[in-house]
């Protein structure tokens, strides 16, 4: 009898763990959420304005990139955009220190388009704006202090390719790091 009661006790206690340990995974899945449930990235090459500083995207060269957020708290649908690798991940980090919820950071994705490399002393990279140019942060690499810039000046170069983010930094300086892990004090160093 007690042998039962024991048996059933540890039965019991399985299933309570794995319905425990199914739940946790759901909700970490929920909370972590995918790039492939996230909204599609747009173009933006019909004059629109950084979210950032305000200049006109399609008028300047280099990456460009886009934030969803969780909740709808801008005055139109859609993302946020913005003319720069840097504006757009100043924009975000002084959105989440409000509380905001990114889901998905779109940047220009150079192993993806045919880009040029403009000037001699003031380098740029091309920009590339129409909706496929763009893949979520978290299957990119980037070259951060390349002496290729943006529209900004100094930026971030995205790759999804981490041998062609190598091979670009080879050339033009710089080092590779996983867009993931970008922070405030890589884009302030940036920027300064």
């Amino acid at each position: 009898m007690a042998r039962n009661r024991q048996r059933y006790q540890d039965q019991s206690r399985r299933k309570l763990l794995r319905a425990i340990g199914i739940t946790t995974t759901a909700a970490i899945a929920g909370c972590l959420g995918s790039d492939e449930q996230a909204p599609e990235a747009v173009s933006l090459d019909d004059g629109q304005t950084c979210d950032e500083c305000g200049m006109v995207i399609n008028e300047h060269p280099g990456p460009t990139g886009q934030v969803f957020f969780a909740e709808d708290r801008l005055d139109r649908d859609g993302p946020a955009w913005f003319c720069s690798g840097t504006c757009t991940y100043s924009y975000r980090f002084d959105r989440e220190d409000e509380g905001w919820e990114p889901l998905v950071t779109y940047l220009t994705d150079y192993s993806r388009v045919e880009y040029d490399i403009r000037g001699e002393s003031d380098r740029s990279i091309s920009p590339h704006l129409n909706t496929d140019s763009y893949r979520p942060e978290s299957t990119l690499v980037v070259v951060a202090g390349s002496d290729v810039g943006g529209a900004m000046g100094p930026d971030i170069i995205p790759f999804s390719d981490t041998e062609e983010a190598s091979t670009f930094a080879d050339e033009y300086s710089g080092t590779v790091v996983d867009a993931v892990d970008i922070d405030r004090e890589l884009i302030d160093g940036i920027r300064s």
